[in-house]
Formats: C-alpha cells, sequence, structure tokens
C-alpha cells in the first residue's frame, strides 16, 4: 500500500506534535516543503523573482508530516513493514502516539517491521524532521586546512548526510529541503523474500552470474527460486531452479550472447531476468530485471606514445572508448517533486547530443531507479560519485563512518545491475581542494575523508560489485590529484583562470584577465580525461521570463543577478570580450554568453578528441539546471537547449572532422572516428570568402581506421592568405560539416540578415523547415513558443546558397508553422 497523501505543519524546534486539526496543510509523498507551502498560499514561489530570502526560514522549523490509514493485521507466516526510501533527513517515526524509528540520512532506506503495532481500524503515522541546524549546532566544524571553507563551517553540510547543493552552490540557490522525498509504502511479506538479486556478466562470450539473498523469515515448506533469463525478442534462453538455501547462485552461459553497447559502437539489447521465489511450491516474491551483457573496465597502463604517463580510458567489451559526455546535477532543487517524466527528456537530449556517458555528480543525490533505466535503453554510461563534493568529512567519527558504510551497501546494491554503470567514484573535488589550500597555506597535512575514500568505501564497493571499476575521487591520479599525467581532470584554467598542472606540481597563480581564460587555453590541456570543463552561459530569454517580472526584466536588476551565483556576477565578461563584445541588454547577454560557451566547448571538444587514445574522455559540466539561472549548463530548465548543445551535439558526432590551427599560421583538417569500423573519408574543404563566392575547392580523401584520429590535410598561412572576412569549411558525408574562422567572432562581418525559411508541416506535431542562405550566416536559430519544442539542428552556420533541412517536433503541443521563427544570433534583426 502506497501512503502518498500526508498533511505537514510546522513548529519551533522541539515544540512540535502530531496532534490538533489546525494549521495542517496538504503535501504528497514523495514531495516537497517548499512546494506545498506554495500551493498552500504561505510563500511566493521560491525560484521566482529573488524570492530566495523569502523562503530562507523554511530550513528552521521542525516539520511534522503526518497521515492515516488502515491495514489488516498481519496473518500466520505474514510481516508487515513500512518501507521508506528517503526521509530528508533527521526524522523520528511516530506510529499511533508512540516513537518507533529513527533515520539520520537521506540516502538510506528505513525498514520497519509494524506487524504487532498496527491497531485495528485507523492507524496514525507521524513524522517529526528536526532542522539540520539544531542537529548540528553542538558538532565540531571539520574543515579544510586553515580553517577554510565559510559555507561549510556555516552549514556543517559535511557532517550530515544530506545532499550538499541544497545549501547553494556557484549555479543553485540555497533550499536545504526537507521531508519525504521518496515514496513511502507498507509491505505485506509472506513466508520469505528476494532481499537481493545480484547479476553479473562474466565474460563477453555470454557467460553470466545470478545471486540471490534469501530472507527466510518465517519458511514452513521447501524453499526454491525459479531463475529464467529471457533474450530481447522475449525468447528463454536460460533456465534453473535452486534448491535453497543449499543453492543461492546460478551461472549461465548464453548461446550468441547480444552485446550491450554505448550508441557509436551497436545497440543496446536488454535481456529479462525473471526469479520468482517458491515456498512450497507457491510463489511468495518475485523479481524482474532488464539486465545487460556487457563487461566494462578502466585502463591505466602506461601511454608509451607519451612517456610518464597513463591511459585512463573506459574499455566496454574489450574496446577502448572515447567517453563523449556531460556532468549531470539534480533536476531540481526541490527532489522530493521530481516524477519519473521528468528524467526521459533530459536523457533523451543527451543521447540525441551524441554522447554516451553521464557523470552523477558528488554534491547531488542518488538518482532514482528510472534513471538507470533510461540510460541502460539510451547506451549512456554512468560515471557514479558517492554523494561526498567538496569537503572533508569526519572519517575518524565511528557514528558517521557507520552510516556511511551502510549508504553504500544500499546505493551499490540498488544500483550495480545497470548494465550502464561505469565507475563509482569516492567524491568530487575534495583531495584537490584539500592539495590546493595546503599548497597556499604551505602546510603538510594528510586529507580528513581519506580513509573513506582510500579504504571504507573502496572496499565496499570493490566487495559488493567487484566487475565494475572504483576511483577514489574526481580529480583524482598522479603526485597531484588534477595532474594530466594520471587520472582524471577539472580543467578550470578556462573561465577561472586555474592554472594548469603539466609536472605534478603547482604552477602560477589564478589568472582572470580575458587572456588567462581565453577558451583557446584549452589546447594546453594534455590531461588523460577531462571529467569537468565548462563556460557559463545564460538560459533562453524564454525561460527567464517566466520567472523574473517583466518589469524588472534588464541587466543588472536584482532579480537577474540573484540567478548568478558564481561570484564576481560580471566573471563571464572576460570570456565573452575578446568573442562577441560586451552586452548591453539582457536579450544581448543571452545570445553573447550561449554562443561563446558553444564556440569554447567545440574548441576544446575537438582539442580533446584529436588527442585519442592519450585522451579518452570529455565530460562537459553542466548538462541540466536544477532551477531557472545563469549556469554553465547545456539544456536549461525549461529543458530548451543552449546553442551549446548543439555546438556539443555537432563536435560529439561519431565521426568528426576538425580543424587545427597552427602557431605559424596554417590550418591542419583531422579526422577522428570513434566507430568500429575503418572509414574511406571523401570530403571537400573550401575557402570561402563572407562576402560571397569561393576563393577555392579541393579533395581531402582518406582511410580512417576504427577507433582512430589522424590527420588528413594541412595549408601553410601562405596558401590560406588567413583574413576576417574568409573562412575554411569542410563537408563530408560521414561527419557533420565543420568551419574555421580567422578571426574573433565580434571581427568578422557576418551578414545582418536572417536567411529565407519554409515551413511544411508534417503532422500535428512536426514540422518541416528548409533554411537557404543568401550571405554567410552565423548562428542561425529556429525558436518557437513553447519550451517542449525539439529541433534535429539549431544554431548553426549557413553559407550562402546553401540549404539546411530541419525537422521540428513537439510530442505536448500541436505546431503549425506561424510558430517558427529564425533570426542570427549575433545581431538582432
Amino acid at each position: 500500500m502506497q501512503l502518498e497523501h500526508w498533511h505537514m505543519k510546522d513548529f519551533a524546534p522541539g515544540e512540535g506534535t502530531a496532534d490538533g486539526n489546525d494549521g495542517w496543510i496538504a503535501v504528497t509523498a514523495p514531495g516537497d516543503t517548499y512546494l506545498a507551502l506554495h500551493a498552500a498560499g504561505r510563500i511566493p514561489h521560491p525560484y521566482a523573482d529573488d524570492n530566495e530570502k523569502a523562503c530562507a526560514w523554511v530550513e528552521t522549523r521542525e516539520w511534522w508530516w503526518r497521515t492515516t490509514f488502515e491495514m489488516p493485521k498481519a496473518g500466520d507466516g505474514e510481516r508487515l513493514i513500512l518501507e521508506f526510501e528517503g526521509l530528508d533527513t533527521f526524522a523520528a517515526i511516530w506510529l499511533n502516539g508512540d516513537e518507533i524509528a529513527a533515520s539520520d540520512n537521506m540516502f538510506r532506506a528505513v525498514e520497519i517491521d509494524i506487524s504487532k503495532l498496527l491497531r485495528e481500524g485507523t492507524n496514525t503515522l507521524a513524522i517529526c524532521f528536526t532542522p539540520v541546524s539544531v542537529v548540528t549546532a553542538d558538532m565540531k566544524p571539520t574543515t579544510f586546512p586553515g580553517g577554510a571553507g565559510e559555507q561549510i563551517v556555516k552549514s556543517r553540510r559535511n557532517l550530515v548526510r544530506k545532499a550538499q547543493f541544497g545549501w547553494g552552490w556557484d549555479w543553485g540557490p540555497c533550499f536545504p529541503t526537507v521531508g519525504i522525498w521518496k515514496a513511502a509504502r507498507i509491505v505485506r511479506e509472506t513466508r520469505a523474500v528476494l532481499r537481493d538479486v545480484h547479476f553479473t556478466t562474466l565474460n563477453i562470450d555470454g557467460r553470466v552470474r545470478i545471486a540471490l539473498d534469501v530472507d527466510a523469515f518465517a519458511a514452513s515448506a521447501p524453499l526454491a527460486a525459479d531463475i529464467s533469463i529471457a533474450d530481447p525478442a522475449g525468447k528463454v534462453v536460460a533456465h534453473r531452479v535452486l534448491d535453497l538455501p543449499r543453492d543461492t547462485v546460478a551461472e549461465f552461459t548464453i548461446a550468441n550472447a547480444q552485446l550491450w553497447w554505448t550508441p557509436e559502437l551497436g545497440g543496446q539489447p536488454l535481456y529479462a531476468l525473471s526469479v520468482k521465489l517458491l515456498h512450497g511450491g507457491k510463489v511468495v516474491d518475485s523479481r524482474t530485471l532488464d539486465v545487460g551483457i556487457r563487461t566494462i573496465a578502466l585502463d591505466m597502463s602506461p601511454d608509451p606514445a607519451e612517456p610518464g604517463t597513463e591511459f585512463f580510458r573506459f574499455v566496454l567489451n574489450g574496446v577502448p572508448i572515447f567517453a563523449k559526455g556531460v556532468n549531470w546535477i539534480p533536476a531540481s532543487s526541490f527532489v522530493g517533486a521530481l516524477t519519473e517524466a521528468d528524467y526521459a527528456p533530459l536523457l533523451q537530449s543527451a543521447a540525441d547530443g551524441n554522447m554516451n556517458m553521464v557523470r552523477v555528480w558528488g554534491g547531488g543525490v542518488y538518482e532514482p531507479d528510472v534513471f538507470y533505466a533510461l540510460c541502460d535503453r539510451l547506451g549512456l554510461l554512468v560515471w557514479q560519485d558517492f554523494m561526498f563534493a567538496c569537503a572533508p568529512y569526519p572519517d575518524s567519527d565511528p557514528g558517521f563512518v557507520e552510516n556511511v558504510k551502510g549508504e553504500i551497501a544500499y546505493q551499490v546494491k540498488r544500483m550495480r545491475n545497470h548494465p550502464s554503470m561505469a565507475l563509482w567514484c569516492g567524491n568530487n573535488e575534495g583531495q584537490v581542494i584539500h592539495e590546493m589550500i595546503c599548497h597556499v597555506l604551505q602546510v603538510d597535512v594528510p586529507y580528513e575523508g581519506d580513509r573513506l575514500f582510500e579504504g571504507v568505501i573502496a572496499d565496499i564497493a570493490r566487495a559488493l560489485d567487484p566487475y565494475t571499476p572504483y576511483w577514489p575521487g574526481s580529480p583524482y591520479g598522479g603526485k597531484l590529484g588534477n595532474s594530466m599525467k594520471v587520472g582524471d581532470v577539472h580543467d578550470w584554467t578556462v573561465w577561472h583562470g586555474i592554472p594548469p598542472i603539466p609536472d605534478d606540481k603547482l604552477i602560477g597563480a589564478t589568472d582572470r584577465s580575458p587572456e588567462g581564460v581565453a577558451y583557446t587555453r584549452y589546447a594546453e590541456d594534455m590531461g588523460r580525461f577531462i571529467s569537468e570543463y565548462g563556460i557559463q552561459a545564460s538560459p533562453a530569454l524564454s525561460t527567464m521570463s517566466r520567472w523574473i517580472t517583466r518589469d524588472d526584466f534588464a541587466l543588472n536588476n536584482e532579480a537577474f543577478l540573484n540567478r548568478v551565483k558564481d561570484n564576481p556576477k560580471n566573471k563571464v565578461d572576460g570570456m565573452i570580450l575578446p568573442v562577441t563584445g560586451l552586452p548591453e541588454t539582457l536579450e544581448q547577454y543571452a545570445d553573447f554568453t550561449q554562443l561563446t560557451q558553444g564556440e569554447g566547448l567545440k574548441f576544446g571538444i575537438e582539442h580533446f578528441r584529436r588527442r585519442k587514445p592519450h585522451c579518452s574522455g570529455s565530460l562537459i559540466w553542466q548538462h541540466n539546471d536544477s532551477w531557472p539561472g545563469v549556469s554553465w549548463s547545456l539544456v536549461d530548465y525549461d529543458g530548451i537547449g543552449k546553442a551549446g548543445y548543439y555546438f556539443v551535439k555537432r563536435a560529439y558526432a561519431p565521426v568528426l572532422g576538425s580543424f587545427k590551427r597552427l602557431d605559424s599560421g596554417g590550418v591542419e583538417f583531422w579526422i577522428t572516428n570513434d566507430t568500429l569500423q575503418p572509414l574511406e573519408i571523401g570530403c571537400r574543404l573550401a575557402l570561402v570568402s563572407l562576402k560571397g563566392g569561393e576563393v577555392w575547392n579541393e579533395r581531402a580523401d582518406a582511410r580512417v581506421g576504427a577507433n582512430e584520429s589522424i590527420r588528413v590535410w594541412s595549408a601553410s598561412a601562405e596558401r590560406i592568405g588567413p583574413s576576417a572576412d574568409r573562412a575554411l569549411i569542410a563537408r563530408g558525408k560521414e561527419f557533420p560539416e565543420n568551419r574555421h574562422f580567422f578571426a574573433a567572432i565580434k571581427d568578422i562581418p557576418f551578414a545582418d540578415a536572417a536567411p529565407t525559411m519554409r515551413v511544411e508541416k508534417l503532422d500535428a506535431h512536426g514540422l518541416k523547415a528548409t533554411v537557404t542562405g543568401n550571405a554567410y550566416h552565423y548562428g542561425v536559430r529556429l525558436t518557437a513558443p513553447h519550451a517542449a519544442t525539439r529541433y534535429s539542428d539549431n544554431c548553426f552556420d549557413l553559407a550562402e546558397g546553401e540549404v539546411r533541412t530541419i525537422l521540428v517536433t513537439n510530442a505536448a503541443v500541436e505546431l503549425a508553422p506561424g510558430d517558427l521563427t529564425v533570426r542570427t544570433l549575433l545581431r538582432h534583426v
């Protein structure tokens, strides 16, 4: 029985009670306290204008949630289990006036046998949520050396097992959540239950293992487990009945096994694993899982072509891959209000963007089952951080450590069966921040957290899921955690101006000048795997205008500036000044920041992919937003792809053609092939005048091996004659069209006019737009009024006489040809 309908009320800490009827407001479970308060008219919407301040009181109150239910008592051989998948965070659970359990970890389920606690008729269930500040008031802060970390000291977020981002981040607001954030239910169990089913691929020849954990709490007859595996077409390809408790493990060899791949390498076939628990021949419990046959490993062997370095590359089914992906943050500040339907569009946009990996960042939450199931179906590998971020953690506190042990075991067991699971990672940036602070203070002290990430957590993850790699942190590797020689790198040279670490020692000072944060500095990065890098950009104007009062819709307005959480608020100026120039209006701010993000990420991706196999991964910070703010996301809170999303989609194509500018002024053209097939590439390279016409046009054919990146063409500066009114264009059937400019975007004489567009209606929810260039158009963007509108391509360049066909769809509302408009992003016309 699902416990969905609750009421809640707030009190001064320590003064609450589940009694009385006045002041209680309706709330659902799972659900969110802030949004329930808004629905009841007690607070304005937290996301609107600058209402974050008006909602600050919520975290200071004690919150009680209560519900009533009727449930027949447990019969012979039965028990009734009260299950909470997630309570946020310090919760005392009361049943019929008695406290029966407590929880202090947002990331662990709570299960209570209430068989003997129920009354005949109506039962009252209540939960008291104590404010985090009350619980941590007498705790000693755990900080970095020198007491660094003002926000950590203030919130003590690292002392509690709760989503770290809730206290605010450089892309999100301060809304520490409270309440029942995951499902609540009462389950009737009979005789025995399946506590766990673990599916493992042993090898790519189809050898698999199924291990069972059975709780025979009231068994009075023989137990057995009926195990079957059906292929993607539904045909049973393996079957066995285990005699319990003697046999709890079954191994099978699946003939002609269909392997699970990322999209550029193959399909994502899923097998159906069915386990039925039999008591005296009668089914008393069952489990059905969608599983994939695949192996995953992490290759960290020496790179012979770059002495003194090591590879950091994922090996899927024996094939080294280039990970093309993004970092994922919670899809809302109010995680309890998210539904299954919220995940599909965002993850589909990642797959549509030619991505094959998503990193679940350690400052958020362990995502729900539907997230990982979608990744399975879409072919998105998951780099899974454990939920620790940018802080030291009290690894010598026995109570804290035991709490973490339970959390890690619970989460690994919950997620390990997914073929998409590629890596367990200890934390985000804890070690590297510690190193940087030690360097500044000239001290040498151990990182408080090492005993967790090098020991406790590592041991549990490896024991429970030995076939999935574990990595202690991100970034991590080498003598220093952000070394470009070993492990993974967070490249914040671009944007924050933090110096690179080429030789395992910190060098240089932070440089936030336009030269110091220029996106061309990505070319300095010789890292093995770039697991974080990004450029901040505005959301769509339509997204901002939904949440900011129109009268206040301007640059330097407080409501707008509150959406820029990174400081200083104008830090983006150093990035966009040399690219587009500075904006004068909010409209220009949106366009200029989005174009700079797109150009910068394109440049970085092309550099990293050309370095294959020495670099084997690009994970952009970040894919999505938790609220309608200004951030590094590719897709804004309303689900609208920024210009950067489309730049990235083209740069992440399975086959990439890219230009490399040489110090001599010459240019090379490279082909990067991420597929398993060798390719005969036939392409044309043209030097065009932006005023019209071609200077020259020639073929550049090449054979590119499977999983290879090679140079296929070059030209000297004298031959090209670089100038602001010329561009190199590469076209071929195997890769997206690409171009190379010889000046900053702001200094190039692009056409002011928009291209010509003809729109045809395909059906109620689909349009076909034919766009024709009448000059060289930069940043051509199609827009429609509804945020759910999707485009097969967008924010592209269009040369004179070039024709591009774009498919436009919207599953939510009907589209009409008049809904679609076209313009160029650099200039408003």
